[in-house]
């Protein structure tokens, strides 16, 4: 055999055995999500607070807050496209928009399709803002704060990579991003107990992040708790039957 025709072997095993484009992609996209609903959570409470500057007037903020907003669609639908095609597991489609009948890692999947869901009642409304009353607009606008925690979730509980140290501190800038946020604007508000509730329940999230990634993504075996055992065994089949790559280490490598 030649050197070009082991070298093409050996490129073939690597794509074979690797992750593909595709989840390389919905890793990114994900994640990039994640951060611009971050700052458009961030922006709309700055506009709720009717946040301006000479620098930053209130429409400069609303322009990119609608803006960033359309961003965080285009990387959402993006992300789920990749997922559908990804080879490595099978999504059945409906699992996108319904809750709770995918068999792969069934609960954080199922959130991140209420998450999706959400987002779609966000743009339905908001293309019909003029058609509809302004106390059911704002009603179902408020669901983009439940939407934030709802992928934050989704992210530390489906994710495969969810242990690295860069990804635990963006995750943990984004808490603090919009818990501090979320302060700030109660502290303006009159005293009173539905103040109090929203306070308990700004610091209750992130509260229950942390405790949720240090029994959960950060613990042992997760990825096999958070998954069938069918679905394990599958997974483990393919990695079983998948060309072993050496490291400069001597250890294999397998699909992921």
């Amino acid at each position: 055999m030649s050197a070009a025709d082991r070298l093409t072997g050996h490129l073939t095993a690597v794509a074979q055995a690797g992750p593909s484009p595709l989840w390389y992609a919905t890793r990114a996209t994900g994640v990039v999500a994640l951060i611009l609903l971050t700052v458009t959570v961030a922006l709309g409470v700055a506009s709720a607070s009717r946040l301006s500057s000479p620098h930053w007037p209130r429409v400069v903020t609303a322009g990119l807050h609608r803006n960033i907003s359309l961003l965080v669609v285009l990387f959402v639908v993006v992300h789920v496209v990749t997922t559908l095609l990804d080879p490595f597991v099978s999504i059945n489609p409906a699992s996108i928009v319904v809750p709770f009948i995918s068999s792969y890692r069934p609960l954080w999947v199922s959130l991140g399709a209420i998450a999706f869901d959400l987002i779609l009642a966000l743009i339905v409304t908001s293309l019909l803002r003029s058609r509809m009353p302004v106390g059911a607009w704002r009603a179902v606008h408020w669901l983009a704060y439940a939407c934030w925690p709802i992928a934050l979730w989704h992210g530390l509980g489906t994710g495969t990579d969810s242990k690295l140290p860069w990804l635990l501190l963006l995750d943990a800038a984004c808490v603090l991003l919009v818990a501090g946020a979320l302060i700030w604007r109660l502290l303006q508000l009159t005293p009173g107990p539905g103040r109090t509730a929203a306070m308990a329940g700004t610091v209750l999230v992130p509260v229950a992040t942390v405790v949720f990634a240090l029994v959960g993504p950060l613990a042992p075996h997760w990825s096999e708790r958070a998954s069938p055992p069918d679905r394990v065994a599958s997974a483990a089949a393919r990695a079983s039957s998948a060309p072993l790559i050496q490291q400069a280490d001597g250890h294999p490598v397998v699909s992921k």
